[in-house]
């Protein structure tokens, strides 16, 4: 619209009414408050040097504006007898005209326009419309048999065909506006009438703004000015050519053509789906051959690539597409190829430069020349006679890619329209591709950080085996709060937990690592399940309102068959029996999710059997949206009694039954339990008193213990161990009984507990000390050893290995 070129013929102007216009909005005291590059070229004017001056003054519409309201005109114009309507002194109704306009030093400009007047709150109140008249002149046409007469007019945009695409169109002649008053000006508009060309007073054509801007062939140049500059002004002016056509059909094809790839790359943020889409969107339409190569760290989901490429970068062909026969490029360029482009190449030259390489046509010199850079691969049939391209990928400057385009030898070679369309391409495909880029680094952090916090939890521990599973989410931007844990307590105890930190992301893996820490030091300190959630909820909102996460905690004792079990807002559990395979939800009471404040937690105590099975998950894997959570529970319920071989099988089959309903966005923790038990058979338990003799009757005991349960070549060792720590508990202990418990599983468990709360330490001892050398004595021998103390005392305790012999002590 406010290109002022004409990019046609005037016979193509008089057939369509595809005209350059200039815009001008005119406000109340008849000063121009808007001046279009279109006005500007038309008129010879600029815009600062045009606003805010008396449009009477610098176009031939004076008659348009009341005279008293806008003064008197002081251009010099010739008005046409064929002017049409007259013109109303109130400026109340459209008007439109012809005149030229006279200059001094410039020809005569023959001018059409078009007046609005313009009612409501804006400060515009004539919208004026101009084009030169001069481009549909017979004269222009070389053609005297026929005398071609223009003038302005208005009608009903309906009397024509597509009256709705015309309308809809209208905004395209207008001035940039907000869209409210956009759409006061058209409702305006077209309520006044449409503007036309009346074609020697019979054919009406109705304006349409062209919006073409046309490159001019070299061995035709625009005529110049007096300083010697070609203006869009004098370029009006020069006599249009067939050639032009052809230019502006290939802009038009071209910008199309990036219309339509800027449409289809950047749906996703995958990033190999977006190669995929940006390689493939250029093929058959803009060349025959395209091969896209990503630096390593770029397709590696990394951060940002360091400082230029070189010989010694590593690219990746992520991506292959072309029209020849299947097969032809497969193996001399196979994708997924990691190479180090020789230095010598035009590649290098793309890659280094960030710059386009064009070569219109590989001659046979040029083509066995780049194919000897390359060992062990003959460029040369794929190559030769073929035009090539290559374009950039860049983001920040920085080249994060190239893509190679080629066509083949008999479609028209690459030239510079091209070599800027591919750039542009190449543009529009880096940032996409840096998006995806950054994307992938930013997940691929998110689900490091989230995979070093979730536990690595042993298949097994006292009294129970343990199988867990996590899914990541699929929604964007996957990474989520969920987690689940098992600790080890004193007395064979186990801790099992599954919490979830609401919202996804960054925030939420790192609030997760920090409640999950907050459990396991909590949980040493038995303390009683519902206690630990209070204390939890107190924590939460000490570190900020944003922390909110539902938990699920309970404690198994599998020495007298129960489990302990609060909840603080999340899904209850599932508790499958084993008499009889069924499943129930066990109805515990459910609190406020953490972080609510100010809420009561409850205990509640479950009788278990052995071989009883308890699973515990996030709601991930039980709500679908748009389904009852009932369904999802009772979904759970029957996968969770499927009979299995397995704690794996029986988790996976978990999984595989409730993933098929489908919808399912959130990440998923489960966290499945076999509760076997122990025998009374496998614990022992003994109260010594504070006397030093007792670390003497302790050894025999345990040397009793470990005979009776056919463990010979445990014993020395044991005893060794149990002698230090009941050495160190009677020293330490307030008051009696110290307590001594040994509890037989796959491995020798050995607990002795005092009334002492200080935690038990490893301490260093020099060459003359006589004491600080039994924690170092039972770290050396034992598998594992700990200490937890609570306010009612510390319990210090060992695992022994079962598998092998123990080695011999002497004094």
């Amino acid at each position: 619209m406010d290109s002022g070129i004409p990019p046609r013929s005037p016979e193509q102007f008089g057939a369509a009414g595809r005209i350059p216009l200039a815009v001008v909005v005119v406000d109340g005291g008849g000063l121009v408050s808007h001046w279009s590059s279109g006005a500007r070229r038309l008129f010879g004017r600029a815009k600062d040097e045009a606003v805010g001056l008396p449009a009477a003054d610098l176009m031939p519409v004076a008659g348009a504006l009341a005279a008293e309201e806008y003064g008197v005109a002081h251009g010099t114009y010739d008005i046409y007898d064929e002017l049409g309507p007259e013109l109303h002194a109130r400026g109340s109704y459209p008007t439109a005209g012809r005149a030229k306009v006279s200059e001094p030093g410039c020809d005569r400009l023959d001018v059409l326009w078009w007046a609005y007047p313009l009612v409501g709150p804006g400060a515009g109140r004539h919208l004026i419309l101009a084009a030169d008249a001069g481009q549909f002149a017979a004269e222009d046409r070389g053609d005297d048999t026929s005398v071609l007469r223009i003038a302005p007019g208005f009608a009903l945009h309906t009397e024509f065909p597509d009256a709705d695409a015309l309308a809809k169109r209208l905004p395209d002649i207008l001035p940039n506006m907000g869209p409210a008053e956009s759409n006061r000006v058209v409702a305006q508009v077209l309520e006044l009438g449409y503007p036309v060309l009346e074609f020697s007073h019979h054919d009406r054509v109705p304006v349409t703004p062209d919006w073409g801007v046309p490159r001019r062939s070299a061995g035709h140049p625009a005529p110049e000015d007096d300083d010697g500059t070609r203006t869009a002004r004098t370029a009006r002016r020069a006599a249009p050519r067939p050639e032009l056509d052809l230019e502006y059909a290939a802009v038009r094809e071209r910008l199309e053509f990036l219309n339509e790839v800027s449409g289809r790359i950047g749906s996703s943020l995958d990033l190999a789906r977006t190669i995929r889409e940006v390689t493939s969107a250029a093929v058959p339409r803009f060349t025959d051959f395209a091969g896209t190569h990503l630096r390593a760290a770029v397709l590696a989901g990394e951060g940002f690539p360091d400082g230029p490429p070189d010989v010694t970068t590593i690219w990746h062909r992520v991506w292959v597409e072309h029209n020849d026969e299947p097969g032809r490029w497969d193996d001399t360029v196979p994708v997924g190829e990691a190479i180090a482009f020789p230095e010598h190449t035009p590649f290098f030259q793309c890659m280094v430069t960030g710059e386009p390489v064009l070569i219109t046509r590989i001659s046979q010199e040029a083509g066995d020349r780049i194919s000897a850079q390359f060992e062990k691969r003959d460029l040369r049939p794929l190559i030769n006679h073929r035009s090539m391209l290559l374009v950039p990928l860049k983001a920040r400057d920085v080249v994060l890619g190239f893509m190679v385009l080629m066509r083949r030898g008999e479609r028209e070679p690459f030239d510079d329209m091209d070599r800027t369309t591919g750039a542009e391409l190449a543009a529009r495909a880096g940032l996409v591709l840096d998006n995806a880029r950054m994307y992938t680094y930013q997940e691929n952090v998110a689900e490091t950080l989230q995979d070093s916090m979730l536990p690595q939890v042993p298949p097994r521990m006292a009294g129970c085996d343990i199988a867990t599973r996590y899914l990541p989410g699929t929604r964007l931007g996957r990474i989520g709060g969920d987690w689940f844990d098992a600790v080890k307590l004193p007395g064979s105890r186990t801790a099992l937990v599954v919490g979830d930190v609401m919202g996804h992301g960054l925030n939420s893996a790192a609030m997760m690592g920090q409640l999950r820490t907050a459990v396991q030091t909590m949980a040493t300190m038995e303390m009683e399940p519902a206690q630990l959630l209070r204390n939890l909820d107190d924590l939460a909102q000490r570190l900020g309102e944003l922390y909110l996460a539902t938990c699920l905690y309970a404690v198994y004792d599998p020495i007298r068959s129960e489990i302990q079990i609060a909840n603080a807002g999340h899904i209850p559990p599932v508790l499958v029996r084993v008499e009889d395979g069924s499943a129930e939800v066990l109805d515990v009471p459910t609190g406020a999710p953490i972080g609510v404040g100010g809420v009561a937690f409850e205990t509640m105590t479950v009788r278990i059997r052995p071989g009883d099975r308890l699973v515990l998950c996030t709601d991930g894997l039980v709500e679908v949206r748009g389904a009852d959570i009932g369904d999802g529970l009772a979904a759970l319920c029957e996968s969770a009694a499927h009979p299995a071989a397995s704690m794996d099988g029986a988790c996976d089959t978990i999984i595989r039954a409730l993933n098929t309903r489908g919808g399912r966005k959130d990440d998923v923790a489960l966290l499945m339990a076999r509760l076997n038990g122990i025998p009374d058979e496998a614990v022992a338990e003994h109260r010594l008193a504070l006397e030093p003799r007792e670390v003497a009757r302790a050894r025999r005991r345990v040397r009793a213990q470990l005979l009776a349960w056919q463990l010979p070549d445990a014993v020395e060792t044991a005893e060794l161990m149990v002698s230090e720590l009941v050495t160190n508990a009677i020293n330490h202990a307030r008051s009696e009984p110290v307590v001594l418990r040994l509890v037989r599983t796959d491995a020798l468990l050995c607990e002795v507990v005092d009334d002492d709360p200080a935690p038990a330490t490893l301490l260093g001892a020099g060459r003359d000390d006589e004491a600080g050398r039994g924690l170092r004595v039972v770290s050396s021998l034992a598998r594992q050893w700990g200490s937890t103390s609570s306010a009612r005392g510390k319990t210090v305790w060992f695992e022994q290995a079962l598998t092998k012999a123990a080695p011999i002590w002497s004094n």
